[in-house]
């Protein structure tokens, strides 16, 4: 298929705006600039209630945001991290997306501000991801959710770390989760796909945004081996909550998405794939201007409406 006409013409309207490539900025430049790119989320809709905490731990801190959906619960919790390469993106960027996410779902969405690189390397954002999903499941009752009807899930690099959390939950028998919803993941910092060749100029992410990414994110390249950076390459994949992923026809990322679906199902894993035909990386975001970001989001949505209703 040939790329979406809306896709298309987005494209066209950032290429107008006259913004530099995102390479060529500096990390405050490029906050800036992916902090505009809310608007394009479309709706800001109503949810029940809405609250901030502050996760402490042992070298910082880090806020997490509740979206409470009505009803009288005990809900379900999603908890949701946002992309950016690990190096920008905040929960506000994903909050359309999360509101709409708990309206449809009925369910507490938790979405969790990591901090971010290059001021916070790898594994900081692993190790915040970590003690975020803890968080949730040792204080559910206390905002109204049910522990024992948890997932995680996220967008690119958001994505990479609901899978990477999957397993290190796994690992060190920590919270049993229901699912996992990985939007477009990077699931191999190797960066060596088909995809990366045929997709990484021209269609709103590139190989050289995605290098830039990696360059503030990593202390050293033997870090791409680690299973906690590069899950594809790990060799511990048997036993995993079963798994939503999602990837875009025109995303330097499909293939890496695509690989990781097929090695969960060759582990015994339940896995549900689709590509989006026509679509780029980061239309989850763009929903108020793409119809196929709408049709994630009710995706995701039913879902995780199936796998809790089936806890």
């Amino acid at each position: 298929m040939t790329l979406d006409p809306q896709a298309k013409a987005f494209l066209e309207a950032m290429a107008s705006s006259g913004a530099p490539p995102l390479s060529t900025l500096n990390v405050e430049q490029a906050r800036e600039m992916f902090r505009g790119m809310a608007a394009f989320g479309g709706e800001i809709e109503d949810v029940k209630k809405v609250e901030d905490h502050l996760i402490h731990v042992e070298d910082g801190e880090f806020k997490v945001r509740l979206y409470t959906p009505n009803g009288t619960g005990p809900f379900p919790i999603f908890v949701y991290f946002h992309g950016g390469g690990y190096v920008v993106g905040d929960i506000d960027l994903v909050d359309r997306l999360c509101r709409s996410i708990t309206n449809r779902a009925e369910t507490i969405v938790i979405s969790v501000d990591y901090r971010l690189a290059p001021e916070h390397k790898y594994p900081v954002a692993v190790n915040d991801g970590y003690a975020a999903i803890k968080w949730a499941y040792n204080n559910a009752t206390s905002f109204n959710g049910d522990p024992a009807r948890m997932a995680v899930g996220g967008d690119s690099a958001g994505g990479s770390l609901a899978a990477i959390l999957s397993l290190k939950a796994k690992n060190d028998n920590g919270p049993k989760l229901t699912a996992q919803v990985l939007i477009y993941p990077m699931t191999d910092f190797a960066c060596e796909s088909q995809s990366f060749d045929e997709n990484g100029t021209d269609y709103n992410i590139t190989t050289s945004d995605i290098r830039w990414f990696n360059s503030h994110y990593l202390s050293s390249d033997a870090d791409i081996e680690d299973e906690y950076l590069s899950p594809l390459r790990s060799n511990n994949l048997a036993d995993l909550p079963p798994a939503l992923i999602i990837t875009a026809q025109y995303d330097p990322l499909r293939d890496d998405g695509a690989r990781y679906a097929e090695k969960l199902k060759e582990n015994g894993n339940v896995v549900e794939y689709k590509c989006y035909e026509g679509m780029i990386h980061g239309f989850a975001w763009f929903a108020g201007v793409l119809d196929q970001g709408k049709s994630l989001i009710s995706q995701v949505s039913q879902y995780l409406k199936q796998a809790f209703e089936q806890k």
